[in-house]
């Protein structure tokens, strides 16, 4: 079986059925990757990075398609360490490196069908069971009733775990206060509320955003005010309290708070991560399959952590692709605690996983499909041609996101 072709698609549609996702956005993109062989095998992959810059994937695909015409899939990790040098200039970290995610996704996918298992199998074998599902619930709805219909909502679905945004969000404000003491005492008193709302039996997880954020970010002490306010709470995780460029500042809030502090979804390569393992500067890292550099690559994150002590929350915002992607590895990573999942998600995620991935009681089932069992009909492709400028960013003077 030789690769034959490789071609990107790209989508456009509905961002989420999460009403409450909704209010902030309401479409998104998505740029999945196939590998053609000579037999009637396509490998299907998905590269996060569609999700922000959708147009630019097709260009690195076509850098490095030269390299995988003609071979097989016998030496995954050899094709990715061809494109990865002949890239090296450029993609040692960041974009580069995030598009190989999605070529080296339909890799193990075609590997996986060829081989009639499901990838997590030829990734080390599974090593749960089954996993707890977090709705990741994005901003705080405000007020606090609407808070409180949101949490429900998530319940209702029969997730056991969710995550809050910091700060607060309204159909005509995004408020996150970036004093030491406000941000204290206003996230104090939002998991005051939350724990009253749902008790103590319920995951709850904060996410500060501060890695990606258009606004004011936290400084080191805010980020220490905040936790020592919520630490009453037991706080699951906290994620990106601080933006990426503090390792140093990550691992001092990491000393001084019992509460898990977590991140990475936005780190390429063991390169980048390995600067924030040997800092320790994460309780719990947040690799991201579609968009750290593959499922290799996530393997590798996962048992360079691991032998620091740490664990695993599987990064999860891309479509259907980089859902069952992160799944997968989840499940062939012995470190792994819980697995983001999008709420209610929308087609791109549905018509692409379909009933591959199953959620029973809040927790994940491991997928029975050979490969990543992800589907891309041309049915789907013609419903959800792509929109161009549908990609997800922050605004800034002169480019605003106006969905």
């Amino acid at each position: 079986m030789q690769i034959t072709d490789v071609a990107t698609i790209l989508l456009t549609g509905p961002c989420t059925n999460d009403p409450y996702l909704t209010e902030i956005r309401k479409r998104r993109s998505a740029a999945f990757i196939e590998v053609h062989t000579d037999t009637d095998l396509i490998g299907i992959g998905e590269t996060y990075a569609g999700y922000f810059c959708p147009e630019i994937v097709p260009e690195i695909v076509e850098f490095f398609k030269p390299i995988l015409i003609g071979q097989s899939v016998d030496n995954i990790a050899e094709l990715w360490q061809r494109m990865y040098r002949c890239g090296n200039f450029w993609c040692r970290v960041g974009l580069g490196t995030a598009v190989m995610s999605g070529i080296d996704a339909a890799l193990w996918d075609l590997k996986g069908k060829a081989s009639g298992l499901p990838v997590y199998e030829l990734l080390g074998g599974r090593k749960h069971e089954q996993l707890l599902c977090y709705a990741t619930g994005g901003p705080s709805n405000y007020p606090k009733e609407k808070l409180a219909e949101k949490i429900d909502y998530y319940l209702s679905l029969g997730f056991r775990a969710f995550k809050l945004g910091t700060g607060r969000f309204t159909t005509d404000e995004d408020f996150v206060p970036v004093a030491a003491a406000e941000a204290a005492d206003f996230e104090g008193d939002k998991m005051d509320f939350v724990r009253s709302h749902v008790g103590k039996e319920i995951a709850v997880m904060l996410d500060g955003h501060m890695a990606n954020r258009d606004g004011p970010i936290w400084s080191l002490g805010t980020a220490q005010a905040v936790m020592k306010a919520v630490e009453p709470y037991d706080v699951f995780f906290f994620e990106e309290p601080l933006p990426y460029t503090d390792p140093w500042g990550y691992s001092e809030v990491c000393r001084t708070t019992p509460i898990p502090i977590a991140g990475g979804e936005g780190l390429t390569a063991t390169y980048e991560w390995r600067v924030f393992t040997e800092y320790d500067a994460f309780d719990i890292g947040q690799p991201d399959a579609a968009f750290t550099g593959g499922l290799g690559e996530f393997m590798k994150v996962a048992a360079m952590l691991e032998s620091h002590g740490r664990k695993i929350a599987t990064h999860s915002w891309g479509a259907g692709g980089a859902l069952m992607q992160n799944l997968h590895c989840a499940f062939a990573a012995s470190n792994t605690v819980i697995c983001e999942t999008p709420p209610a998600y929308g087609p791109l995620h549905s018509e692409i996983a379909g009933e591959s991935f199953m959620m029973v009681d809040g927790m994940a089932l491991p997928p029975e499909q050979p490969g990543l069992g992800i589907t891309l009909t041309d049915e789907v492709k013609n419903r959800f041609s792509f929109v161009p400028g549908s990609g997800e960013f922050n605004s800034v003077p002169g480019k605003i996101l106006t969905d």
